[in-house]
């Protein structure tokens, strides 16, 4: 573990939210990358950015030099090339100039096939989206065994300064994932907002998965917020899962902006009777921890 980047933005920091959406991205956004920045360091917190289009690491380099706690991200979807290692390559080309940018993170595909229906209502950003950003890549076959790829992607990722997440993964595609990485001895991986309902995961299957150091679990507000997910078990999953990472997915339009997004949240964390400590392991600690090169 780095000391030195954890230190660094501790000083800077009360909060790192590792999943917001910002413009340029598939669908029309509350913020610009700059704007999202700004508006997360007026309340002392750090941004990870999204996009479905794929790579946010450059603009979050930009962001970073001018002194903005923006960090990137790069997800594997059709559009951005898929399943193949090149796209991650670029995004660490783009990243890895700056002592404080920590591990980039990159998401297995987040457009899949699936029979699920969102409840956002979401607008393009434009007409080329609609027109070529939406063809699904796919993880395993109909069986939901993975890809050969797969085990290219997560050996890549184990050797680079790199967080793999588990994106719009099925239940038994993440599960497998989460199998490969123990055989393989560790790689750091994020489960990606797992009470999605692509993958419907609660805190009693998060649990059965082990305890390990390499393996993080996110809670988006928005699974919450969309009632894909109990207050129960919401609960349940910010005090007593293993590395938890605390984040919104939120960013659009008619969404919590980052400030309203934050007094929501305290006051969950209050109604959960989480401890002090606790909240800052879930919205501080531990996404620095994860972050560290």
């Amino acid at each position: 573990m780095s000391s030195d980047f954890i230190s660094y933005w501790q000083e800077r920091l009360v909060f790192l939210d590792v999943h917001y959406h910002a413009s340029p991205d598939a669908y029309k956004r509350k913020f610009n990358a700059i704007e999202a920045g700004t508006a997360y360091q007026a309340i002392r917190g750090g941004v990870l950015l999204k996009s479905h289009l794929g790579c946010t690491s450059a603009v979050a380099a930009t962001a970073q030099s001018m002194g903005l706690p923006v960090f990137g991200s790069v997800a594997l979807n059709s559009i951005a090339g898929g399943l193949d290692l090149r796209s991650i390559k670029q995004s660490l080309c783009y990243y890895n100039g700056n002592a404080h940018c920590g591990r980039l993170v990159v998401d297995l595909p987040t457009v899949v096939a699936s029979q699920h229906l969102s409840k956002l209502q979401r607008a393009y950003a434009n007409d080329a989206v609609k027109r070529f950003a939406q063809e699904p890549c796919f993880l395993g076959d109909d069986q939901q065994v993975l890809f050969p790829c797969i085990e290219e992607v997560l050996d890549f990722c184990n050797h680079e300064s790199v967080v793999l997440t588990t994106g719009h993964a099925t239940r038994a595609q993440l599960e497998a994932l989460v199998n490969l990485c123990v055989k393989k001895g560790g790689v750091r991986l994020l489960l990606n907002q797992p009470a999605n309902p692509m993958t419907k995961m609660d805190a009693t299957a998060l649990k059965s998965l082990g305890q390990y150091d390499w393996l993080y679990v996110e809670q988006t507000a928005l699974t919450l917020l969309l009632g894909y997910q109990t207050q129960q078990d919401f609960d349940e999953v910010l005090a007593n899962v293993h590395n938890v990472v605390y984040s919104s997915d939120l960013g659009q339009l008619d969404q919590l902006s980052p400030q309203q997004w934050l007094n929501q949240s305290q006051t969950w964390f209050d109604s959960a009777k989480l401890s002090a400590a606790r909240v800052q392991a879930i919205t501080l600690l531990n996404p620095l921890q994860m972050l560290t090169p």
